[in-house]
């Protein structure tokens, strides 16, 4: 038995039946769902300087962001995460694949308005659609922004009609979350900033005939959402820049699929 069966069976033993709002709904993304609403609430829906992680320079002006990262179930009962390809006219970071995100406008109330909004903007993915379900420990950048991971759940992925705003996104496309895990079709590059040496990932993925390569913070972040999800380490060294300063994986003692 594969190991993401093994998984799913000893879910199911500790979270036992499910309620009646889950009827009709996968049995994987129902608890996959009920799982994630455990996980300690995200508290820095407002940063200021003086929150800031002890590994951000103190003198940083912290700006927030967030992506989106919706999950579903593929044909093969797989996580699957939607993904998309920025669009090559994009004065920065053009053509390279990224979570749907942005930075949170002044009409925001949360992070989760901010990843949902972004989404409908660039891929046409109405919020009705999608649970949110989990918001996870910021991850911050070199340009100072905070990045907020927002987890949500796409029960029907045939709701979702893409649309991608030919402006931002050039493509949208899907990959199975455990593949963040594997040491399969990646590689690291090392790199180092004010002494510290770390490792980038790069995670190659065929979609539909086409070619994608995943890494850098998109890449960082789903590998601690596989970690959390999966509770277990990847099968590679991790090695994670200290400006970005998320939660280790391994800071997790309660995994979901575990």
């Amino acid at each position: 038995m594969c190991s993401y069966k093994k998984a799913l069976r000893r879910l199911f033993f500790h979270l036992g039946s499910m309620d009646s709002n889950s009827i009709g709904k996968s049995e994987t993304l129902v608890r996959l769902a009920q799982s994630l609403r455990l996980l300690k609430p995200n508290q820095h829906d407002h940063i200021s300087n003086n929150q800031a992680p002890e590994l951000v320079p103190q003198e940083i002006n912290i700006n927030t962001a967030a992506v989106l990262i919706c999950l579903f179930e593929g044909e093969n009962g797989d996580l699957r995460v939607i993904l998309t390809r920025r669009s090559s006219t994009m004065s920065s970071h053009s053509g390279e694949v990224a979570l749907p995100g942005g930075k949170r406008d002044a009409c925001d109330l949360k992070n989760v308005d901010t990843a949902l909004r972004e989404a409908k903007e660039e891929i046409g993915l109405e919020p009705s659609i999608v649970e949110v379900v989990a918001v996870l420990e910021p991850f911050h950048t070199k340009k100072k922004i905070s990045v907020f991971p927002v987890i949500g759940i796409l029960w029907d992925k045939n709701a979702f009609k893409p649309a991608p705003n030919a402006d931002e996104v050039e493509s949208i496309f899907d990959a199975p979350l455990e593949m963040f895990l594997k040491d399969e079709n990646r590689r690291g590059e090392e790199r180092e900033w004010m002494g510290h040496k770390y490792l980038l990932h790069f995670f190659d993925h065929q979609w539909e005939n086409e070619s994608y390569v995943i890494w850098a913070l998109t890449a960082g972040i789903l590998i601690n959402t596989a970690s959390i999800v999966y509770q277990k380490q990847p099968a590679f060294e991790e090695r994670r820049p200290i400006f970005w300063n998320g939660r280790r994986s391994d800071d997790h003692q309660d995994g979901v699929l575990a």
